[in-house]
């Protein structure tokens, strides 16, 4: 009878662990950074990077519910020049957080790298992209490049659940946990 079991169990793991749509599934729900472009303007370095699978049902759920979302984006920009130390010359995070307003049925989302801009919208695919993208973060002023010195920016992202106002922790039972951090990016470039 335990032989039976134990072949039973390893027959369903097997399944599971090939069955295509799970391993889509799992695929399509890992956040992940895609089409990271660094350019200048006329006087600085800028980023630009999209997060993609970056919400869940339960993220979303949430959100409804009147928990927010904060997608940081963390960025250190490298001075590479084969030495044992690399210089390091710009450490920053810029935070975009998504809420809802229930009276309204509207998105809010407050983008910290363009001046704590807020931006209101009914539209949910709207709401995603606007937290998923970065447009044009300035990185550092050109005047501070030396020309043609090799460069790295180190990248990634966090999405977290926002702090809910002071008691409502209580209020509010939070059982899913989506807390999720994508690997770290590196792309090297010459200014």
């Amino acid at each position: 009878m335990k032989f039976f079991d134990i072949r039973l169990l390893f027959l369903c793991g097997f399944l599971l662990a090939f069955h295509p749509g799970l391993s889509q599934a799992i695929a399509e729900e890992t956040p992940e950074i895609k089409d990271i472009i660094i350019t200048t303007s006329d006087s600085d370095l800028l980023l630009f990077a999209t997060v993609k699978n970056g919400f869940t049902a339960a993220m979303l759920n949430d959100v409804r519910s009147g928990i927010p979302i904060v997608f940081t984006f963390h960025m250190e920009l490298i001075r590479t020049d084969g030495k044992w130390f690399n210089t390091t010359l710009v450490e920053s995070a810029v935070t975009h957080t998504l809420s809802y307003d229930a009276a309204s049925s509207t998105y809010r989302i407050v983008l910290s790298d363009q001046g704590d801009k807020t931006v209101t919208t009914a539209d949910l695919d709207q709401a995603k992209l606007l937290m998923a993208e970065l447009n044009g973060v300035k990185v550092i002023a050109l005047t501070q490049l030396v020309p043609d010195a090799p460069y790295a920016i180190h990248f990634k992202v966090t999405l977290k659940k926002g702090s809910l106002p002071f008691g409502m922790q209580r209020l509010l039972p939070i059982a899913a946990l989506w807390d999720f951090e994508t690997d770290w990016r590196t792309i090297e470039f010459r200014y």
